[in-house]
């Protein structure tokens, strides 16, 4: 499915790490407000697709569309200065330098049309944040670095954002304030596509859903699609 509106139009979209292709001519599509899931076992190729997005594989082939702009030649920090964000599955903070100090890595100037994050903002919308400025980030939870991932990446004022398994390992407690988060992001205008093994989590938050298996999609469709085709949630998604 692609949308005249969209932010982020993929396009047979092929990647490779040295010789071995992981991704064969994926496409997809993310509009603005629109959580959409890329759903996937481990291994079906979902972080090499954000990877490819951002520029991080050996070789990519294939049309990437951001801001209506093409982006499949573009050097990884010219894609993040369009307002490409991207949140990885590791995290990735600097544990040494605190809450506020990873903040202000993330930070980039205001764009047109875009919410304009700020550390209050961003303490509003995560207020375990709001608790620990001062705190080292790697004195934190899981759950806390993945608050403070999103939201140094927030503050580079995206209008789009990839998140890579935003619930991997979390306390339910916390997936559920992650979800929050995700839903009051969306309702800012902000487009994010979401890569994700949980359905239950993916079902909260999603517009639409595609699935990848073995580098391929398989399927697309709105979440209440997905929810009423239980051959493709069990051929792709059952463990």
């Amino acid at each position: 499915m692609t949308s005249a509106a969209a932010k982020l139009d993929v396009a047979r979209l092929n990647a490779f790490y040295g010789p071995i292709q992981i991704l064969f001519d994926v496409g997809f599509s993310v509009g603005r407000g629109e959580v959409v899931a890329l759903l996937g076992r481990n291994g079906a190729g979902k972080s090499t697709t954000f990877k490819s997005l951002m520029g991080l594989v050996d070789r990519r082939e294939g049309e990437i569309r951001f801001e209506d702009a093409e982006i499949s030649r573009q050097p990884t920090y010219e894609i993040a200065r369009r307002g490409l964000g991207y949140v990885p599955e590791d995290r990735r903070v600097f544990g040494e330098l605190t809450v506020e100090e990873n903040l202000e890595v993330g930070r980039q100037p205001a764009r047109d049309g875009v919410t304009t994050w700020t550390p209050e903002r961003l303490y509003a919308l995560f207020p375990n944040l709001a608790e620990m400025r001062r705190r080292p980030g790697g004195q934190m939870s899981g759950g806390e670095q993945q608050m403070l991932t999103i939201s140094r990446t927030l503050m580079g004022n995206p209008s789009l954002v990839l998140l890579d398994e935003p619930s991997e390992g979390l306390a339910p407690k916390i997936i559920e304030q992650m979800a929050d988060a995700i839903l009051a992001m969306k309702r800012e205008g902000l487009g994010i596509l979401l890569s994700e093994q949980n359905l239950h989590f993916a079902r909260l938050i999603s517009d639409r859903a595609y699935i990848l298996e073995k580098g391929r999609i398989r399927f697309s469709g709105t979440i209440a699609e997905l929810e009423a085709n239980t051959a493709v949630r069990d051929q792709y998604l059952a463990v």
